[in-house]
């Protein structure tokens, strides 16, 4: 049986590879994430598993007679803290599927 010590190293190296990029995306979801708007004048906060946990209007933006600029800036701060979370993913998780050649990226 040739290789065979090759063959165990590489199922180590793979095993301990899972194990790594199972703790990293534990660690990605208990992170949070926050983008603004308006100058700050809307906040959204977000965590790992693209859950929105909070969102922060300040009271001088709310006007009755402008809704839609509300709605833009709350959409702005949204998809701003969602695309944080996933560039932050994709960072994380591509260091460990970096050189295998995966279809369709995982990630």
């Amino acid at each position: 049986m040739r290789g065979g010590g090759n063959m165990n190293k590489m199922m180590k190296q793979m095993q301990k590879m899972q194990k790594d990029m199972m703790k990293a995306q534990d660690e990605l979801q208990e992170m949070t994430f926050e983008a603004t708007a308006g100058g700050g004048m809307v906040k959204v906060v977000a965590n790992g598993k693209k859950e929105i946990t909070d969102i922060e209007i300040k009271e001088e933006v709310v006007d009755p007679d402008d809704i839609e600029m509300l709605q833009d800036l709350i959409l702005a701060a949204t998809n701003e803290v969602l695309k944080e979370v996933e560039e932050k993913t994709n960072d994380t998780m591509g260091k460990f599927t970096k050189g295998l050649n995966l279809p369709g990226g995982m990630f």
